[in-house]
């Protein structure tokens, strides 16, 4: 895990592991999974659908059925307190007040049955004793400040009738009524279109810096990264497998399967020749997790080694971590292949 001695962090993941049983059997879909989130940072937590990055994220809220749960280990420090050995009503009161998530799906999460107002106010009065016309004041000033025209009129409105970029932004609204000191957004922007993908993701970085709120962002867009991340965590199956600084990640990422996520990016800028690269196969199912590195299979340096033992996250640099018995040597290679390319076209 990449050390952080500027300050303590506001969220300390150690080994976390979480297990729920299935009717193919029991599945651990959080494998020893360590990060930290400073206060006023965001945090990008990145990789394919179901690399773990959503269950990761409910386990530090809390937030799975309770009947399916095998186990939940390791430690999530939240400031001073251990989010794991809460109550369920102490857990409740720390939703809302201290930590607060918006989903993907905001059909799901609002309730269709009663108006936005209501549903706003409901979540300003779980922790403050407002009057019914101060609550009201309220929502219209969170309406307000995502950025929500004509918020009186919104506040009698459903949430059919409203945009998925509107619902999202009455999502926002929401989490932020308690001032929690973290957000975690759970692929805020996967179901709106490129403009309002780009609104949403402006709102949350202008609110962030307004609030001095810390963030946990869960995407699979690389681009979403880039452009508002300070630090970012790469998942796959289930665990970390590198962590770093968003420069550091782009300008010299260390695990082959990060590499070949940022290859795989289309280029903003020059020529668009030939197809763009890809990673071969698929990810492995948590049914059939691979003894060794669980890249093993789709990596083309993989050697003996990396099929029979699995490697550790190890510290590369200061701010740098990886999981992957070669990242040196493959380091090397990539350079020499860059210079490769670089003399042949200095050469023509």
């Amino acid at each position: 895990m990449v050390t952080q001695t500027a300050m303590e962090p506001l969220l300390q993941v150690m080994e976390l592991k979480t297990q729920f049983e299935t009717a193919r059997g029991t599945v651990t879909a959080v494998d020893g999974v360590s990060f930290s989130i400073h206060k006023g940072e965001i945090l990008g937590v990145v990789g394919e659908s179901g690399c773990g990055k959503s269950v990761t994220s409910r386990s530090l809220m809390r937030l799975y059925d309770e009947n399916k749960l095998v186990s939940h280990n390791g430690s999530i420090m939240f400031e001073d307190i251990e989010l794991l050995n809460l109550t369920k009503q102490e857990m409740r009161n720390m939703r809302g007040s201290k930590l607060a998530m918006i989903f993907q799906d905001t059909l799901s999460s609002l309730n269709p049955v009663y108006t936005i107002g209501n549903q706003i106010g409901e979540a300003v009065r779980r922790n403050h004793k407002y009057s019914k016309k101060e609550v009201k004041q309220k929502v219209l000033e969170l309406l307000n400040a995502v950025g929500i025209a004509d918020p009186s009129k919104r506040i009698h409105e459903y949430p059919h009738q409203l945009s998925g970029g509107m619902r999202q932004r009455v999502m926002i609204a929401m989490s932020l009524a308690c001032q929690p000191k973290l957000l975690i957004a759970d692929e805020p922007t996967t179901a709106l279109d490129v403009t309002i993908q780009a609104q949403i993701l402006q709102l949350i970085s202008d609110l962030q810096k307004k609030m001095d709120m810390s963030i946990m962002l869960i995407t699979h867009d690389l681009g979403v990264v880039a452009e508002v991340c300070t630090r970012v965590v790469v998942m796959y199956l289930g665990q970390v497998i590198e962590e770093t600084t968003v420069e550091s990640l782009f300008q010299n990422p260390l695990h082959p399967y990060t590499q070949g996520l940022i290859q795989s990016m289309p280029k903003a800028e020059g020529k668009r020749e030939g197809k763009l690269s890809s990673i071969p196969g698929t990810v492995p199912t948590l049914f059939n997790v691979p003894q060794g590195c669980r890249f093993a299979g789709r990596c083309k340096y993989a050697t003996k080694l990396c099929i029979e033992a699995a490697p550790s996250l190890i510290q590369a640099t200061e701010t740098h971590s990886v999981r992957c018995w070669h990242y040196n040597e493959i380091k090397l290679k990539e350079e020499k292949q860059n210079d490769s390319v670089n003399e042949k076209w200095l050469g023509a």
